[in-house]
């Protein structure tokens, strides 16, 4: 192979003469002229799913999406600003919150978690909130009965819309169960079922929404004990999540002190 030294960079000659590694432009590192556009890894994510032209796909591929918004006469539109949002606080605050949970399991607990499910089950738990009207929503008061049977469609409607989207099974069953974790009915939840339950709900108490201001993270775990408690959720879930929260705060008081 033959490498010649160009402009304070190597280039590979034999293979591809027209890629320079390391070659500055401007006082930048860059791949050379032909530069690719895309990551490829990006194509890979479910993040590509959160595109207004995905979503219109996912409704045209699967009639049961429409059937779901005909029966509870909810009209079809498209929240795109409010999924949005949810992608990047939200959704993302809740992945961060499992990941910290699952760091504090105990080993033998820890090694039944499968983090990429779970990751992607974090970021694509409200998917399905994309339909739901923004008047329910963004309500800065308390819903109604009938506006929380339509807020409780938020699951089933992220799974019908994922369902056909190339979404692995075990993520669709996150999203269309984040919210079922009860053992009855034979329906028994999973680890990592329980951890992003869990992380949805601590995440969902120490943000602020329209109608509450956050909670501290000492109140949130106040709230959650209660279901501990009742046996709603496994001691060894929260006690991680207790742990999880102190190491933070330790590192924000370190940090100030810096």
């Amino acid at each position: 192979m033959e490498i010649n030294a160009i402009n304070n960079g190597l280039r590979l000659t034999s293979f591809v003469p027209n890629i320079q590694f390391n070659n500055r432009k401007n006082g930048k590192v860059t791949f050379g002229y032909n530069l690719i556009k895309k990551d490829a890894f990006q194509n890979n994510s479910v993040t590509k799913l959160f595109d207004e032209s995905e979503i219109r796909n996912m409704i045209s591929s699967n009639p049961e999406v429409k059937k779901i918004l005909s029966e509870h006469n909810i009209p079809l539109r498209l929240n795109m600003k409010e999924l949005q949002e949810l992608k990047i606080g939200h959704c993302q605050d809740t992945q961060n919150v499992a990941m910290d949970i699952v760091k504090h399991l105990p080993p033998a607990l820890k090694q039944k978690v499968d983090i990429k499910t779970l990751k992607e089950g974090a970021l694509l738990h409200d998917f399905g909130k994309v339909l739901i009207p923004t008047e329910v929503l963004n309500k800065n008061s308390s819903l109604t009965a009938d506006e929380h049977k339509i807020m409780d469609l938020h699951s089933e409607l992220g799974y019908q819309l994922l369902k056909n989207s190339g979404v692995d099974d075990n993520v669709l069953n996150l999203v269309r169960n984040h919210h079922n974790i009860s053992d009855k009915n034979g329906f028994v939840p999973d680890i990592n079922l329980q951890v992003l339950n869990l992380a949805d709900k601590y995440a969902a108490l120490t943000e602020k929404r329209v109608y509450k201001d956050e909670f501290s993270p000492e109140k949130a775990l106040t709230i959650i004990s209660g279901e501990v408690n009742s046996g709603e959720i496994h001691p060894f879930l929260f006690n991680a999540l207790v742990k999880s929260t102190q190491d933070k705060v330790s590192a924000d008081m370190l940090s100030n002190i810096k």
